[in-house]
């Protein structure tokens, strides 16, 4: 089930309704049961899978607490992160771990270890590393393990976030689902703010840039180098409005039911550096590899050699949880050699304190940031290195006689504009909090242009999330 489908449009209602309908002390398992109905909607075979790894968790958890330190809960600990990891591998990466081996050894190895026709379950990189981090916290004794299975199936299966996050702690989410809510007029128009602004993002800019983006990608050798760097540069909005546009209808649907999800994107695009940027971009994941991969590892608190192998580390595995494809282990090493480079350069030049000059070198250096993401993101959008390698090819060695050009309509250059001057305005800041904070006449304005924008000017094709496949 799509946000941006008509089932959801009747889905969210019905749950919402009933929801606060029904006796506080009831009101969990209506929840959990709409949550399993709401990832079953891709396939039943998903909820099987979603289930064991409640299970697992929450039994492991309880154990965990009931051993007195680290050491003996270890093992629990371990044992909690080989099936977790190890289910994930399965069904996300044992297919490229099986092409390696074939392409090592040649085709004879087959019979040992074969392709299998497997689906990506929806979602299970982001449910695999929420219930991850709480048996981390219960191991660390940061947690007190949950003794309720219905509420800690509920954090798992949470529908505005299963599938494509924001990544919750524990401690955050689950506080949440047990507190007695009462229905709020306050928390309905925020939540339909949210959606709202989250809608326009995801079916007025990204699904009307992902037609010529698709045509780009298909046949590099078809366009002009001019047409190859725009696509480049609408790919980098269209993965940011399809992500953060997500991100925008969970927060906004958890909010009417009185649950606050964490931000996921704060304009990472303003962004001076690659540090910033991931500090901006993807919040949640960036904020759980940081706790559980790069803080355990030392951090910056080993010596050097060992702090630039942690960074690459957290960057390399960042990389390799969007997907199985060495696309995505490069798009994450590019991340951290330009991150070690930005910050060995950082020691060597500072920004000039007179605020005349600083404007300009801080423009710079958001343009200068954005162009380097987008060049990082041909290697995660294409199918293959070769693939990426052939649209910076085409780029500069552009046919004199090109077959297509890309014939952008000028009402998607319209939209495009009023997605930039909002972004612009909402700079550090959240829409439903900015429009909350105008006259009654500004925020019609603004509700209006972006219902009437979504509603006439929504791209042809119903295109899914694109974080679904993660």
């Amino acid at each position: 089930m799509l946000f941006n489908s008509i089932e959801f449009v009747v889905f969210l209602p019905l749950v919402v309704s009933v929801y606060f309908l029904l006796a506080p002390r009831f009101r969990w398992i209506f929840l959990l049961i709409a949550s399993y109905y709401f990832y079953m909607s891709w396939k039943l075979e998903y909820l099987l899978l979603i289930l064991f790894s409640t299970l697992v968790d929450y039994f492991l958890g309880i154990l965990m607490a009931s051993k007195p330190d680290k050491k003996s809960r270890r093992p629990y600990l371990l044992l909690s992160i080989l099936i977790n990891l190890g289910t994930l591998f399965f069904f996300k990466y044992f297919n490229f771990f099986s092409e390696q081996v074939h392409y090592l050894f040649g085709e004879r190895e087959t019979t040992v270890i074969p392709l299998l026709n497997i689906l990506l379950p929806v979602g299970i990189s982001f449910y695999t590393f929420q219930t991850l981090s709480y048996s981390i916290d219960v191991y660390q004794g940061k947690q007190q393990a949950e003794r309720h299975l219905g509420y800690f199936a509920l954090y798992v299966s949470f529908f505005p976030q299963l599938v494509a996050g924001p990544i919750e702690r524990f401690s955050s989410l689950a506080p949440q689902l047990k507190q007695i809510v009462r229905f709020s007029y306050d928390h309905l128009t925020a939540g339909l703010r949210l959606i709202l602004y989250g809608l326009f993002v995801k079916m007025v800019i990204a699904d009307n840039l992902a037609p010529f983006v698709d045509a780009i990608y298909k046949s590099p050798d078809s366009y002009a180098s001019a047409d190859l760097i725009l696509g480049i540069v609408f790919y980098s909005f269209q993965i940011y409005g399809d992500f953060y546009g997500y991100s925008l209808i969970a927060m906004g649907s958890a909010r009417i039911l009185g649950i606050q999800l964490m931000e996921n994107f704060k304009t990472p695009y303003f962004s001076r550096n690659i540090a910033q940027f991931w500090q901006r971009w993807h919040i949640s994941l960036t904020n759980w590899f940081r706790d559980y991969v790069y803080y355990p590892r030392g951090g910056n608190r080993v010596v050097k050699y060992k702090w630039i192998g942690n960074v690459l580390l957290v960057f390399v595995v960042s990389g390799l949880w969007h997907g199985a494809n060495w696309t995505f282990v490069v798009w994450g090493a590019l991340y951290g050699f330009v991150y070690l480079v930005e910050h060995a350069l950082s020691k060597l030049i500072k920004l000039p304190q007179n605020n005349t000059l600083q404007r300009p070198i801080i423009l710079f250096l958001v343009l200068k940031n954005f162009a380097i993401v987008s060049v990082i993101w041909v290697f995660f959008r294409s199918p293959s290195l070769n693939d990426a390698f052939e649209i910076f090819n085409n780029i500069f060695n552009s046919p004199k006689e090109v077959a297509e050009h890309l014939d952008i309509p000028v009402f998607i250059w319209f939209m495009f504009a009023i997605f930039m001057i909002l972004e612009v305005l909402l700079h550090n800041k959240r829409f439903d909090l900015v429009t909350y904070n105008q006259s009654g006449i500004v925020r019609w304005i603004i509700y209006s242009v972006l219902l009437f924008s979504t509603i006439a000017c929504a791209g042809v094709e119903n295109f899914a999330f694109i974080y679904f496949q993660f």
